[in-house]
């Protein structure tokens, strides 16, 4: 049985349905928030949607007990959440490191539409999380 099929036993078909929905969103939504952080006038913005889109994606993914999804927000989230602390931009080392983190979150949202056996693997570089967040 797979991710999805697996989702559908334990919980509510409508539950599922909505998840799957948003989590394809915010996943869309991702990276043109990414590439804005580059731009000292969005920075604020849209570290601040990300960091609401990876709380959002840890709550849910929660719920539904989708681990890998979890682990993986939750860094993002603390990530995000340092990364409030300044003004911007950010340096393309973040700004590198969130679209590998957006590609991640694409691949986990394939698996469970394709109803794969498993999550893909983690892309390792996401473990080296960026030493700098702003462009000095």
């Amino acid at each position: 049985m797979g991710i999805l099929a697996q989702m559908e036993v334990d919980f509510d078909l409508e539950l599922v349905e909505d998840f799957v929905s948003h989590y394809a969103i915010m996943c869309e939504n991702i990276e043109p928030l990414v590439i804005g952080l580059g731009k000292k006038e969005k920075y604020v913005e849209n570290i601040g949607e990300l960091f609401r889109i990876f709380h959002n994606i840890k709550s849910a993914s929660g719920f539904l007990k989708l681990m890998p999804i979890v682990k993986l927000a939750t860094l993002c989230e603390e990530v995000a959440e340092e990364a409030r602390t300044v003004k911007g931009p950010a340096t393309e080392e973040f700004i590198d490191w969130l679209l590998l983190v957006s590609d991640q979150f694409e691949k986990y949202r394939q698996d469970i539409e394709n109803d794969a056996e498993y999550f893909s693997i983690l892309e390792p570089l996401i473990i080296k999380l960026p030493t700098h967040l702003e462009k000095h």
